[in-house]
């Protein structure tokens, strides 16, 4: 009996009870450490965690349990269509949560700042209370409120922030609990045992234990409330999909769950509605609003045969379709996952900001440790206090959050913005790749060009019926893919020509095709396949070039191993064509056209558009070759829609898709335009841009606060002004730190591609 291979598997699966960069890495070390588990990549803003591993029975269950044993929540995912209303109830769980949390702080922490703070800003309340309550007094109130607020709305800082602390792995909440207590305990001893501490240090500092306590969850709050609106893209996306569809069966239409429609279903959808699933138009006429799938205002005639897609909204006709694609396959489905998987990326930026949070609270806890050192040596008298405040100033103001958060906000941001304007980024670090991009290659049909040839001449050589000869052609070409191959069959077909049939067919790539019919060889194909067999193209070359000149496509036919006539086809260029080239040239990308055409048939074509450079005549084999070649001395990123086009979308740095293309090309495109509309290139690449510009502002934010605020929490211009900072304002500056990070990444919702504004309008300023 033979064991059964082991394969490779990709998990994911959520967590809960993150709160900072450290978070993740404690997760990702417990997932690695999981027996089968290749690597593991955690999300702080999604809470998600991607594993690879090898599969096996028990691999997510052990991932559970490893988190949990990491002191985390494991998760699991819903389905795309439920996820997004699952997490928003959790959310909005969590927010209340919070929010109890923050006003159960607050009230106790209100009669702690009073009793402690009021004196220092009425002299006469705290004459108050002195003569009514006395210090003792006073101490002992604070002391109750302080441990009630500790204890109750405080306890989660301790509940986890202590174990990660014991078990060497500190964390946001071991810098909260250890700040915190510190202040406290400080404070205890003052009350209780004042005799242990030097003269004139015995201070309280209850007000600081409460405050920092409430001003943290505040922060929190403020945070969660961010990362909610961050992934609201996705729950957007999930609201397109309406939860009831009218479906006819038995010849009875009834409302039923969009969950229970089949394919095969013939769906009804009223005027204004939106379409439940993808199908194809069975009856009945309409426009359909594709915009929230696509990004194109413009709606769409549909026609019996016309495809429809789930969660477009239909115009004021009535429609009935068949499904044809339901639950987790539709292409709404499609959307969700592709923006959840780009927002689950990890970009190549990110590794300085792992490198350094896996060392930072260990780090930060060494200088908490060192400037209490340095105030108990150095320091003014009374020495403790000072060292106390300074030390506790360094734990609290020194949290990573915001560097935890800053690329998952802004690539979680992007992407979601991306979406809305018709962009699907596959994968996350498509975002970084695609900025960096300094030239970009299109392939020509179906991508600059419509991909629908139509024959435009037809010149036989002398003698030749142009009849027989489109007829003897278009009877070859039956047999071809080519989109060349069927514009001379449509040619055909439209005058009413018979067709032959055809024996002994051969295609040669990228050259040309042959055959037999009724007993004459013919041969279709360009000026080389011609020169392989022998047949002289002199006597229609000047017409070849005269065509090709014009930026059609000329080929030749010929008949028993003679030339016989020149064939010629034009595929119209796509309207976008023209307007997208010129946006990436004042982006500042170089353009550049890889083409199996005529080299003057390229040129053509090319200098209708702009495009900077030309490659032609290059057979499907070597477009791999001339991205190659482009990418020595460029970052580069490819444009295609074919089957043919995947390798060279592989090939190069970024790979993107027309959305219209075929589904390999698709697969293998790092990005995915939903439209076959060229603008959405442009956009791409600004939208790209303004994610990565938010990124570097939220990790310089996040790298200079600390490096600025730390020094300056440990006192170091004490020396110079004698300021101190409170313990209090360290709290409110951390909490404030990720606040700016998640609404900076925030701006991202409101970009608008300077490609997309109307003419006249100016820059873009939301995001610069």
């Amino acid at each position: 009996m033979h064991a059964e291979p082991m394969r490779p598997e990709t998990v994911e699966i959520g967590v809960g009870g993150m709160r900072c960069a450290s978070c993740v890495a404690h997760v990702e070390q417990a997932l690695r450490g999981v027996p089968g588990v290749v690597d593991a990549h955690v999300n702080l803003a999604t809470g998600r965690a991607t594993v690879r591993g090898v599969s096996g029975p028990n691999l997510a269950d052990d991932l559970g349990r490893a988190i949990a044993a990491a002191g985390y929540e494991p998760r699991r995912l819903e389905s795309e269509t439920l996820a997004p209303d699952r997490d928003r109830l959790r959310q909005a769980e969590e927010l209340r949560g919070l929010r109890r949390n923050l006003l159960l702080a607050a009230l106790l922490a209100a009669p702690v700042v009073i009793l402690e703070m009021g004196g220092h800003l009425l002299p006469a309340f705290h004459h108050w209370t002195i003569h009514e309550l006395g210090i003792e007094q006073a101490r002992m109130i604070s002391f109750v409120f302080a441990t009630l607020t500790l204890l109750g709305p405080g306890r989660e800082f301790y509940r986890t922030g202590i174990p990660d602390l014991l078990r060497g792995r500190p964390d946001m909440n071991a810098l909260v609990a250890v700040g915190t207590l510190s202040a406290y305990l400080y404070s205890v001893v003052a009350t209780f045992l004042p005799r242990l501490l030097p003269t004139g240090a015995e201070h309280v500092y209850y007000e600081a234990a409460v405050v920092i306590v409430t001003l943290i969850l505040l922060g929190r709050l403020l945070e969660a409330r961010a990362k909610g609106r961050t992934s609201e893209a996705i729950r957007a996306l999930a609201r397109l999909q309406p939860r009831v569809a009218h479906v006819e069966r038995d010849g009875v239409a009834r409302d039923i769950e969009i969950a229970d429609v089949l394919a095969g279903d013939i769906v009804l959808v009223r005027p204004g509605e939106r379409i439940p699933t993808d199908g194809i138009v069975a009856a009945g006429a309409s426009h359909v609003d594709e915009s929230m799938v696509t990004g194109e205002s413009k709606p769409v005639a549909k026609r019996p045969d016309a495809t429809v897609t789930g969660g477009t909204v239909n115009g004021a006709g009535a429609l009935s379709f068949r499904a044809t694609r339901v639950g987790g396959d539709t292409t709404l489905a499609g959307i969700i996952r592709m923006v959840e998987q780009a927002q689950a990326g990890r970009l190549p930026i990110q590794a300085l900001v792992d490198r350094v949070t896996a060392v930072f609270v260990p780090v930060v806890f060494g200088i908490a440790a060192l400037t209490f050192a340095a105030w108990m040596l150095v320091g003014p008298e009374p020495r403790l206090p000072h060292a106390l405040v300074a030390a506790v100033s360094v734990l609290l103001i020194a949290c990573p959050c915001a560097m935890g958060l800053a690329t998952p906000a802004a690539i979680m941001t992007g992407t979601g913005r991306a979406a809305e304007l018709g962009v699907l980024f596959r994968k996350g670090e498509a975002l970084q790749t695609l900025s960096d991009v300094t030239l970009i290659a299109f392939d020509k049909t179906g991508t600059l060009t419509d991909g629908r040839p139509r024959l435009t001449d037809c010149v036989a050589t002398p003698g030749r019926s142009e009849g027989d000869l489109l007829r003897l052609a278009a009877s070859l070409e039956t047999h071809s893919e080519h989109p060349l191959a069927r514009a001379v069959v449509t040619a055909a077909r439209d005058r009413g020509l018979p067709l032959a049939p055809i024996v002994d067919f051969t295609a040669t790539p990228g050259m040309g095709v042959a055959g037999v019919s009724e007993g004459t060889k013919v041969a279709i194909g360009a000026g080389r396949f011609m020169a392989s067999l022998g047949i002289d193209t002199r006597p229609l070359q000047e017409t070849a070039d005269q065509f090709a000149a014009e930026g059609k496509t000329p080929f030749y036919v010929a008949l028993d191993g003679t030339l016989a006539a020149i064939l010629c086809v034009a595929d119209d260029l796509k309207p976008a064509s023209k307007a997208a080239i010129d946006a990436l040239h004042a982006m500042g990308v170089k353009t550049a056209m890889i083409s199996g055409d005529d080299v003057r048939t390229a040129h053509a074509i090319a200098r209708r558009v702009g495009i900077d450079e030309v490659i032609a005549g290059v057979m499907p084999a070597g477009k791999v070759e001339a991205i190659e070649r482009l990418g020595q001395q460029h970052t580069i990123a490819f444009v295609g829609d074919g089957i043919n086009d995947a390798p060279a979308l592989v090939a190069a740095d970024a790979g993107i898709a027309i959305g219209t293309g075929t589904d390999i090309a698709i697969e293998a495109a790092d990005v995915v335009l939903m439209s076959g509309d060229l603008s959405k290139v442009p956009v791409a690449l600004a939208v790209s841009r303004a994610a990565m510009r938010n990124i570097r502002q939220n990790l310089f934010w996040a790298f200079a606060y600390n490096a600025v605020l730390i020094p300056v929490a440990a006192g170091l211009l004490y020396p110079l002004n004698g300021l101190q900072l409170s313990p209090m304002l360290a709290a409110a500056a951390m909490g404030l730190s990720s606040v700016f990070v998640l609404t900076n990444a925030l701006r991202l919702r409101r970009f608008t591609p300077a490609a997309m504004l109307p003419p006249g309008s100016g820059p873009q300023p939301a995001i610069s």
